[in-house]
């Protein structure tokens, strides 16, 4: 009887296996991402997946940033921080076409657009014009930031980009779906849902892109930032990606850096030039091929 082909590569490297590291610093909050990385490593189930390239994952866990101890920019590899801050002017433009990105200088989404640079009905389209069943169409960001102000402490300060009758027009379903704001003795913080995360590749950008925006939103509110709370549903790692995380694990993270924002009262007109990233020091990036 002829035997099944393995499921996955030979070439993949070996999984769930001890994982050398540095040393770790419990006192600093990249040691979070850090132990994801081990975690997923030492007991993550490996499966098959959409891509066909094969993951090691886990599922249900969180990391929590207080963002008045810097700007969380991850330091164990570095980061393109333009790349991160005009993916998320793209976003509350409203804007599902590259072009607007690949004008300057940003290729993160080039994979997944059509000839004409289009996507669908992504993250844009769902935060900033929601078509609801009666035509009307919703601003979830405006809406949250006159919520934030006018009504502190609601619990209903939420923005989704899952939008069921959306997603199969989607080039990629949303992978970070709903936020959450909240209010306390004038700080504001912001819980995320990440339903699927590349936590090599991806997370590193959305934890630096929802700390941002938590910031820019604090900013236009009046309200200091409080925390990023990241929580993971299927958190994986590439089966290409295993040796790089393995890597990163041998590094000891630097302090965070800093960021200032300029003084701005809406949150539709801030631009690249007013952001400022200070003291960001960084091992040497680690690259990775990209799961499409």
């Amino acid at each position: 009887m002829e035997s099944s082909p393995p499921a996955f590569p030979a070439k993949a490297s070996p999984v769930n296996a001890h994982v050398p590291s540095a040393p770790r610093r419990p006192d600093h909050p990249e040691q979070q991402y850090l132990d994801l990385l081990s975690d997923i490593l030492e007991t993550g189930v490996q499966r098959g997946d959409r891509t066909g390239t094969g993951t090691l994952g886990v599922f249900g866990r969180q990391m929590r940033f207080d963002l008045a101890q810097g700007f969380p920019l991850l330091t164990t590899k570095k980061l393109h921080r333009k790349s991160i801050i005009l993916e998320l002017l793209w976003f509350l433009r409203g804007d599902t076409n590259v072009g607007w990105l690949q004008e300057r200088g940003v290729s993160i989404w080039d994979e997944w657009a059509d000839a004409q640079g289009e996507l669908g009905p992504v993250y844009g389209k769902q935060w900033r014009s929601w078509t609801a069943p009666d035509g009307r169409v919703i601003d979830q960001m405006a809406n949250v930031v006159e919520s934030l102000k006018t009504t502190p402490h609601s619990r209903r300060h939420i923005v989704s980009a899952w939008n069921p009758a959306d997603v199969d027009d989607m080039a990629l379903p949303p992978c970070h779906c709903l936020f959450q704001f909240f209010v306390a003795e004038g700080r504001l913080s912001c819980q995320l849902y990440q339903r699927s995360a590349d936590v090599f590749l991806g997370v590193p950008f959305n934890i630096a892109s929802y700390a941002l925006l938590t910031m820019m939103v604090a900013k236009v509110t009046g309200l200091e930032p409080g925390e990023f709370v990241h929580t993971l549903g299927d958190a994986h790692l590439y089966l290409n990606h295993l040796d790089q995380a393995r890597e990163q694990l041998t590094r000891e993270p630097y302090p965070f850096p800093n960021l200032t924002l300029a003084d701005k009262r809406d949150l539709f007109s801030f631009d690249y030039e007013d952001f400022k990233v200070t003291g960001y020091k960084a091992h040497e990036k680690i690259a990775a091929p990209i799961a499409v």
